[in-house]
């Protein structure tokens, strides 16, 4: 009787026991970051595994048409009985694609990830999405032409895509710029306006690029000269005065650096809000019509009291405190006169920008847009189409300026040019619209 009740007491024992390791297994996150769309000859695959007591495998494949195509598989000892505990997530990384798949074919696929926990229960997960395998290589050819550019600001060349490809334009080192399909012509018939941007040394050589949507990508060369420019730089003298209208036209309730002294604050808006706001700016790229909104040479108005891309070293009390260029002209008006559209376009901005007070961004087609900041009042929005030299606020002294005038800049696809170019009726036509014809 004592041993038929012992071995009850074990038998219930061990069911408790197994139960206990059974409820306290635990289930595996698995996560593909960042998110694989496209598979080429050889794409990088990363997957974050997460068990708090680790994985005894993870495996990884390609399903195509019926078939499976194995990519990556690790096993671990198991640890049925005694799992660990607080295992830390792990990043997995692999190849996918025809190096590791020879019969892959293009066409959809679906990836695949499996985990097994290293516990009592050893329960699979698994993680999967649609996947398009991408093999044909992509290609761009640029044109013959001479291009030449003056450093800050830019030019046009028009290039030939084939292959497949999802992506192209133009590489000026850090940055990049999209390309359009040429008026009227096959979509693999392309052009991209791009500029030298002021702050690149005089030694880069632009590329064009075709990239497809595995990350294949084709880049090319065409003829090519820049014409280096020096910017001036200039002492820019700032008072206890001056300092806090300025501070107190951009931030006048205090929100920026709370808490911080008068120079802080200034030192804040003159930079950290500075970039923020460039970013701004740039990010109004997106919000640009396919077509050419413009008309002949854009409108020069005012007095030119700071030049595009001008070096500023701010003195205070004697001492340098801070340096920043100044991406546009200084355009001084008079007290109440009206701010007028450099050419015809579509308002995507028209409210306050920090430094640039208020602001209004106008875009003229083709990721080209005019700039127009510090103005008292606006007299546009968002969506409305105005015709060159039409009024569209009156000019002022909002945001960090230190007088009335207008700040008039230009962009090309996010990244601010020289607008001297603009104002130039033969420069337009030997540069951008003979090549768009």
């Amino acid at each position: 009787m004592r041993l038929k009740t012992l071995a009850l007491a074990l038998a219930l024992l061990a069911a408790g026991a197994a139960i206990g390791l059974f409820v306290s297994s635990a289930r595996t996150v698995i996560v593909v970051a960042p998110e694989v769309k496209a598979i080429g000859v050889s794409t990088p695959v990363t997957v974050r595994v997460s068990n708090p007591h680790g994985v005894r495998r993870v495996s990884a494949y390609l399903e195509q048409n019926g078939a499976r195509y194995g990519l990556f598989e690790e096993t671990a000892p198991a640890r049925r009985f005694l799992p660990a505990r607080r295992v830390p997530p792990r990043a997995i990384a692999f190849q996918a694609g025809k190096s590791k798949a020879p019969d892959l074919k293009e066409g959809k696929a679906r990836l695949v990830v499996e985990a097994v926990s290293n516990d009592f229960r050893g329960q699979m997960d698994t993680a999967s999405n649609d996947v398009t395998v991408v093999l044909t290589a992509p290609r761009a050819i640029p044109d013959g032409l001479q291009h030449y550019i003056n450093q800050g600001g830019m030019e046009l060349v028009t290039f030939t895509t084939s292959g497949a490809w999802n992506e192209a334009g133009v590489k000026v080192d850090k940055y990049s710029f999209r390309s359009f399909p040429l008026p009227g012509g096959d979509p693999n018939q392309r052009f991209a306006m791009f500029a030298y941007s002021w702050d690149l040394p005089p030694d880069l050589q632009p590329l064009v690029f075709a990239r497809n949507a595995a990350g294949a990508e084709a880049t090319a060369h065409f003829w090519f000269k820049l014409f280096p420019k020096r910017f001036r730089v200039r002492d820019f003298p700032i008072d206890d005065a001056l300092m806090e209208r300025l501070v107190n036209s951009v931030d006048p309730a205090g929100a920026l650096a709370p808490g911080k002294d008068l120079l802080s604050r200034f030192l804040y808006i003159n930079g950290e809000l500075r970039r923020k706001n460039n970013q701004q700016l740039a990010d109004l790229r997106l919000k640009t019509e396919e077509k050419v909104l413009w008309d002949g040479p854009f409108i020069h108005y005012g007095k030119e009291e700071a030049d595009f891309a001008d070096v500023r070293n701010y003195i205070y009390h004697g001492q340098k405190i801070d340096q920043q260029v100044h991406l546009g002209f200084d355009l001084s008006d008079t007290q109440n006169a009206p701010v007028n559209a450099a050419n015809d376009g579509r308002v995507v901005w028209a409210s306050d920008l920090g430094i640039y007070g208020n602001c209004i961004v106008v875009d003229h087609g083709y990721a080209l847009q005019s700039i127009y900041g510090h103005l008292r009042e606006i007299g546009v929005k968002p969506g409305d189409m105005v015709k060159k030299g039409q009024k569209m606020g009156i000019a002022g002294q909002t945001g960090l300026a230190g007088g009335v005038h207008v700040h008039f800049s230009m962009q090309i696809d996010g990244v601010q040019i020289n607008p001297r170019e603009w104002w130039d009726e033969h420069w337009i036509k030997d540069r951008v619209l003979s090549k768009l014809k």
